[in-house]
């Protein structure tokens, strides 16, 4: 899987993203912590990366699922790419990713009581239309352009002892992993929406229910390819849980000036529970698009 192939295609789009110290964090935790601030970006997410390394050159119109910023990553990347797409979305997706995907000019699909529910009926759609539909953790493309964060990060810094890359599907874990050889790089999910790190420590795919706020972290049934290259190219896979991830989110804002939603604070959220002492350590901040009930959780 060639990241760096995917790195060169998406340069022209945007500009790496900041790598900072966060000196703060940096004193709390005993170690050298870097945020890999993937909120600057056109959706303030990371999933343009993949959605567009999939999608360029292509002229078939694209259909996806998402429970919001795959959909967004999508969405940007058909415009940007000049081709239609349609985003299907759970029932009571995150209305402020909707609104975005709406507004990149995306056909939405109101559809589905989870993810993988509304997954089965966007791949309906696409077969019964003949369209291309864009999986976020079946996509070896979308892997690839995911994998950019972890190229970028090499080029940005030297010499780090572990990267914390949150998961839901598991496509930025993996191509982060795949990206930065010889770096232990961990994978964290909710311990809501455990199925990924289950299956990565099971060695196949464990299907498991969904009970998260994260909605970034989600995913109910195993991506295969995603599982396979987690498997080989990640050191690690935990869950953390919903408190732990709004606590996370408040040291982000606090200790880095870094808005995330719950979801995007989740590398954090496993540092500050690991023993980091003395070590280089990069968290990817992997979005910002947090609600308004999540955004006043984190004032509790």
């Amino acid at each position: 899987m060639d990241v760096a192939r995917a790195a060169e295609r998406l340069a022209p789009y945007a500009p790496p993203t900041p790598l900072v110290q966060s000196l703060l964090l940096s004193r709390d935790l005993g170690c050298e912590l870097w945020v890999k601030n993937e909120t600057v970006s056109p959706i303030a997410s990371f999933k343009w990366r993949g959605a567009l390394n999939a999608i360029l050159g292509s002229d078939v119109p694209v259909v996806t699922s998402s429970t919001g910023n795959h959909g967004q990553g999508v969405a940007w990347a058909a415009r940007t790419a000049g081709v239609a797409a349609h985003v299907f979305l759970p029932l009571g997706a995150n209305p402020l990713k909707r609104a975005k995907i709406e507004l990149l000019g995306a056909t939405i699909h109101d559809t589905g009581h989870d993810l993988d529910d509304a997954k089965a009926q966007a791949m309906d759609f696409a077969r019964e239309h003949a369209l291309r539909f864009i999986d976020d953790g079946e996509s070896a493309e979308v892997i690839a352009g995911a994998g950019t964060v972890g190229f970028e990060i090499a080029q940005q810094l030297r010499d780090l002892d572990v990267v914390y890359a949150p998961m839901g599907s598991g496509s930025l874990a993996s191509g982060v992993g795949i990206a930065m050889p010889g770096t232990r790089v961990i994978a964290v999910q909710a311990k809501g929406s455990p199925a990924m790190v289950e299956s990565f420590h099971a060695r196949g795919a464990i299907e498991r229910p969904i009970d998260t706020l994260a909605e970034g972290l989600m995913c109910r049934v195993p991506a295969q390819l995603a599982l396979e290259l987690l498997i080989a190219h990640v050191a690690d896979a935990v869950t953390v849980s919903d408190d732990e991830l709004l606590a996370a989110a408040r040291r982000m804002i606090l200790g880095a000036q870094v808005l995330v939603e719950p979801s995007g604070a989740a590398g954090l959220a496993a540092a500050l529970r690991d023993d980091v002492r003395g070590k280089r350590v990069v968290v990817i901040a992997t979005g910002a698009n947090i609600t308004p009930d999540a955004f006043r959780r984190l004032h509790a």
